[in-house]
């Protein structure tokens, strides 16, 4: 398979068969995803909901069964998958942006709970602190920042032992190896992912105090910070 020149091409093909091929390349990824509504407050009641880095909706369709009435706000830089959401979500209260989360313009004070699922990793160092700072002044007092990511950075020494176990267990779903070669050539031209540690480090300086990890399975992990 050959790359995209952006990310925004490159989810552009994704989209086709994403789930079917989350499921297969990413380990824990049910649980991790299923993880944005099950470790939520029981009295947590959502009405304004941003969701960074869309996809094709897996994570706003796990909270929309719980949180109807809610105020949605989508964002992703490919159109191919904000039209996927919109097919979807048609009996929603959606709001659409096509935009990278560097363009995107995030409100003071607006939402209840920001979520992100495996969209992060696509931002270096600098960029996620400022988006976290950025999600930090856009959530209410209350508010829940909730995402799920690899964590684990590419200088980091067991980053050899992650991608091995990694691509064992993609081979399993995809044993011709051609997913593992797009996987690898995507994760060198877009990915750049960020210790579990160092993350929590820029969660806390952006000033959340509760910070919690209810799944985590070695690198592959799910955060929740309370503002």
């Amino acid at each position: 398979m050959k790359i995209k020149k952006n990310i925004a091409l490159e989810f552009n093909d994704f989209s086709k068969n994403y789930t079917n091929d989350m499921i297969g390349c990413v380990p824990h990824y049910a649980e991790l995803i299923s993880s944005f509504v099950e470790h939520l407050p029981n009295d947590f009641y959502p009405k304004s909901i941003l969701d960074l880095g869309c996809g094709n909706g897996n994570v706003s369709a796990q909270l929309m069964p719980h949180f109807p009435d809610a105020t949605y706000t989508l964002v992703d830089a490919s159109i191919e998958m904000i039209n996927l959401c919109r097919k979807q979500f048609s009996s929603y209260n959606v709001i659409y942006a096509n935009n990278y989360f560097k363009d995107f313009a995030f409100k003071k004070d607006e939402y209840d709970l920001v979520v992100a699922g495996f969209s992060l990793h696509h931002c270096d160092e600098v960029e996620k602190q400022s988006i976290f700072n950025s999600i930090y002044n856009s959530l209410k007092k209350g508010g829940i920042f909730s995402y799920s990511d690899l964590m684990i950075s590419k200088t980091n020494p067991d980053h050899k032992k992650l991608i091995k176990s990694w691509e064992k267990f993609v081979n399993i779903s995809f044993p011709d190896g051609e997913k593992w070669a797009w996987i690898m050539e995507h994760y060198e031209a877009f990915d750049k992912p960020t210790d579990y540690d160092l993350q929590i480090e820029y969660l806390s300086r952006a000033g959340f105090e509760n910070i919690q990890t209810p799944f985590k399975k070695a690198y592959w992990t799910h955060i929740q910070a309370i503002k």
